[in-house]
């Protein structure tokens, strides 16, 4: 352990060496090869708290407004990142909606998650408006192909009238999506303005946690968003309290005189 912390290694794979130390250990004294099991002795390193990225509000206001809204694929983009950063969907319950699953009348979606749990999450009116725009173009776009793109899980109607579709009519994939936020979040923001490749810079999952992270500073209540998230406990929820307290503290450094 002291060698994997003096080559730089990161802790996680630290500790994921150490549980396969411990399991070989555990089966050699069952067997009778030893009669104590080292990997016992050692304490699991204690993993680092990563804070999810994410967008500050300036910056996703910028990026809201990046695609071309004169043209029809532009304005796909758009609903797609007011939907994205209106309800924190996942990129694949996004590619998954299906045209009955907005309501754009009560301005609310039915999300398939994981675990095929369905959930109803709200959206803004700035994303009905995106919405109502992208439909025409939508209804437009000639279906070419055979009903090979329908999300996984999905059947009947769903699966045959996807809400968002490429310039040949099928199913946006998820890759697709992936790139396209990608690229405008690299277009509209100089943290980002780099990081233009798949492993680097704001990936739509980044939208979602943007989604969490300003409504619990502007007051939600940490329940009500576990549920549009559609996570199963509440821990996972609370790791967006760190990011609060993060940003209290990078604020508490700015502007208190004896910090």
């Amino acid at each position: 352990m002291r060698e994997q912390y003096d080559r730089g290694q990161a802790r996680s794979s630290s500790a994921r060496r150490l549980a396969a130390i411990r399991s070989f250990g555990r089966w050699l004294r069952r067997e009778g090869h030893v009669e104590r099991d080292p990997g016992a002795l050692m304490a699991t390193p204690k993993q680092e708290r990563k804070l999810p990225a994410r967008l500050e509000e300036r910056e996703m206001a910028r990026l809201l407004e990046a695609p071309d809204s004169s043209t029809p694929l532009g304005r796909r983009d758009r609903a797609i990142l007011e939907l994205f950063y209106a309800s924190g969907l996942r990129l694949a319950e996004l590619v998954g909606l299906g045209l009955e699953d907005v309501d754009l009348g009560n301005r609310l979606v039915r999300v398939l998650g994981k675990g095929g749990k369905e959930r109803i999450v709200p959206f803004t009116r700035a994303a009905a408006t995106a919405l109502r725009a992208w439909l025409p173009d939508r209804g437009s776009l000639a279906r070419r192909d055979d009903g090979s793109a329908a999300a996984p899980g999905r059947r009947g109607r769903a699966a045959a009238e996807p809400l968002f579709v490429n310039y040949r009519g099928g199913r946006l994939s998820a890759r697709s999506v992936d790139r396209l936020v990608r690229r405008y979040a690299a277009a509209t923001s100089t943290r980002y303005a780099a990081a233009t490749s798949t492993r680097y810079g704001v990936s739509p999952h980044a939208l979602r946690h943007s989604f969490a992270t300003h409504l619990l500073e502007r007051g939600a209540d940490l329940r009500a968003i576990q549920e549009m998230l559609g996570h199963a406990r509440i821990s996972t929820t609370q790791r967006y309290t760190h990011v609060s307290a993060a940003q209290l503290l990078s604020v508490y450094k700015k502007t208190h005189p004896k910090a």
